[in-house]
Parts: structure tokens; sequence; C-alpha cells
């Protein structure tokens, strides 16, 4: 066999055919709340710098935290494009993480309800999309007792 015909290491059986649409919306969910994440904390980062916050350092501090956090979505959902097993590990960890910032902004009596509500059911829709069955078997996921 040639280079060209030999398979990637990591490539597995499952990645033959087509990507199930499941894993394509929980990556889509994924990257949108990396984006999500990142545009905030860049938002709360010039807002720390060049507006008038009660402590500027702690401003800059949550702003630059935002956006190395949003790091974990992004690769999580390129990695569910792409196929790789690890992905739904940081995925998940990603939409448990948004469940309890959810309910925190659903108790505000505030604006922020509907941006509760928003997250909410973002992590709940992608977290059903990343435990189907359909999107285990296509990242090559073994269940417990299904060892080869």
């Amino acid at each position: 066999m040639s280079s060209e015909q030999t398979p990637a290491p990591d490539t597995t059986e499952a990645a033959v055919g087509p990507r199930p649409r499941r894993l394509t919306y929980a990556a889509l969910l994924a990257g949108l709340e990396g984006v999500a994440l990142g545009a905030g904390g860049l938002w709360v980062l010039v807002l720390g710098l060049a507006g008038s916050p009660d402590d500027r350092q702690q401003a800059v501090t949550l702003g630059v935290t935002l956006v190395v956090l949003a790091l974990l979505p992004l690769l999580a959902a390129r990695g569910l494009l792409l196929r790789r097993g690890w992905s739904r590990g940081p995925a998940v960890i990603t939409q448990v993480m948004a469940l309890p910032i959810a309910y925190n902004l659903l108790k505000a009596d505030s604006m922020a309800i509907p941006a509760g509500i928003a997250i909410a059911v973002v992590a709940v829709a992608a977290l059903v999309l990343l435990v189907n069955g359909e999107t285990t078997r296509a990242l090559g996921i073994k269940g417990p007792g299904r060892a080869e």
C-alpha cells in the first residue's frame, strides 16, 4: 500500500461513512458556546481596559479567564467534527458547567433570565446529543463490557 492508501493512525472504523447529523449538531452547539464565551470574555476585557470599572484588575482577569475558557468548547467542537473520541469528554464537561450558570441566571430578578433560559436549553440539547448512541458509535467510544 502506498502512503496515500494507508489510513491515518487516528482513523477508526467509526470514521467510515458520513458524519451523523447529531454529531454535527453537538459540535455546532459546542462551537457556539465557545464563540459566545470568547466574545463575552473580550467584551469584559475591553470594558475593563477602556471603561471605568470598580476594580480594573478583576475585570481584566475575568476577561482573560473567559477567553481562555472558551478554548475548551472550541477544541471539543473541532474534535467532534473530526470524530475524535477524546472530544466528547470536554464537550460534556462544558455542558455540565453551563447548567449551574443557567440556574443562577434563572434565579436572578433581571434581564439575565432570558440568557439563563438560552444557556439551559443549549446545554441540555447538547448533552442529549452527546450521550446519544449514534454519536457514541460515530466517535468510536465503547461502553463497559464492549471491549474487543
